[in-house]
């Protein structure tokens, strides 16, 4: 087998060059990456409206408001839950306080880093340390809301363009590929959108499923604002593998900090981990199901590539491209290797062993039945 440096050389370069564009142009393709899979989702909302006789535009600008009235409508309520924090979080915040002093006085005493150290000095250091945080603080939160209301609004705008021109950009894409080859190309765009369809709309139906799991057992626990925790932790889930283990820790840390009982912090603990184990055995196959059909290799490298790259946005947004790339490169005869590597083709034989290995104990086992009953007559 003969190695070309000339391609090795072009491979190298080509992925360097992709990670370049993906890191300078992240103000803009990360609204386009959001507004893509939004896209399909309000698609197949915005036909049935056009075959209700609807024109494509104002088809589109109803699919828009209704998202928005629900996203909204989740906002607001979320808002009147938050409205009731403030007070919390001032004992929260004098709670973290004394529990940092108490670390620091316990480590001086077994260390004896200072001598003279008073927990009266320590509180006002610590205040005073708190005061000179919150400017940076306030200041990165504003310069990160205001890029999240920009990448909003673009995404708004982006995915109500997808909408209307549809028709003209499926055409483009189709129109480069050769003649006897565009039919081809047309179902590779109709798999791509189903991919995309199917894992978002099934990562919103789950999260409303664990929303209401998670409330109802922190209102049941009695934990304060269970439904914004309950849905904040839910919401987290979309992010694969650490997302619902970094939901879950928000309200385990909010309990231990606002009750005296340990009991409170461990029923939440033990909630959320009886929640995450029906969730990944049985709700999520159940509900997303195959759709991205990639393996676990491929799914934690999107995670840290996309992590590294785009932040939080490309932990959400580079797990779906990855299963639309595998569709892609699956009708590239050069590509197929790609598909293979990222594809789930060793878990489906897996699975497929197991299956014909329980048909055969099946049949071995109504063979013993039927020469039992043999015997017995």
């Amino acid at each position: 087998m003969s190695l070309s440096f000339q391609k090795l050389f072009f491979a190298i370069s080509t992925v360097i060059a992709i990670f370049a564009v993906l890191i300078l142009a992240k103000p803009i393709l990360v609204p386009l990456g959001f507004a893509l899979l939004i896209s399909f989702i309000l698609y197949p909302l915005a036909k049935k409206l056009e075959t209700w006789g609807i024109n494509r535009l104002f088809a589109a600008f109803l699919s828009m408001l209704m998202m928005t009235l629900f996203i909204g409508g989740g906002i607001s309520f979320f808002l009147t839950q938050i409205t009731n924090l403030p007070n919390e979080l001032s004992s929260f915040q004098d709670k973290i306080m004394g529990l940092l002093k108490n670390i620091i006085m316990y480590i001086n005493n077994h260390v004896n880093l200072e001598a003279d150290l008073e927990k009266e000095y320590l509180l006002d250091q610590l205040k005073e340390w708190f005061k000179n945080m919150a400017f940076p603080v306030a200041e990165n939160t504003f310069y990160t809301t205001t890029n999240f209301l920009a990448g909003l609004l673009a995404t708004i705008v982006y995915t109500f363009l997808f909408l209307i021109y549809r028709t003209g950009l499926t055409q483009a894409f189709i129109k480069f590929s050769p003649t006897d080859k565009r039919e081809v190309a047309l179902n590779m765009l109709k798999k791509v959108q189903k991919v995309g369809q199917k894992y978002l709309g099934g990562m919103i139906v789950l999260i409303l499923i664990l929303g209401l799991a998670n409330s109802l057992g922190l209102w049941v626990i009695g934990v304060d604002s269970p439904f914004l925790f309950g849905f904040l932790a839910a919401a987290m889930s979309i992010i694969p593998y650490v997302g619902t283990t970094l939901g879950a820790s928000i309200p385990v840390l909010y309990a231990f900090m606002s009750h005296d009982s340990l009991w409170i912090p461990f029923a939440v603990a033990v909630l959320f981990w009886a929640i995450q184990l029906i969730e990944s055995n049985f709700l999520s196959p159940k509900i997303v199901g195959n759709s991205l059909q990639i393996n676990a290799l491929a799914a934690i490298l999107s995670l840290l590539i996309g992590a590294s790259v785009w932040g939080i946005s490309g932990m959400v947004l580079f797990l779906p491209f990855v299963a639309m790339l595998k569709v892609i490169c699956e009708e590239y005869e050069p590509l197929k290797p790609v598909a293979l590597l990222i594809g789930s083709q060793n878990e489906d034989e897996n699975n497929s062993s197991d299956k014909s290995m329980r048909n055969r104990f099946k049949k071995i086992k109504t063979k013993i039945s039927k020469i039992s009953k043999k015997s017995n007559k």
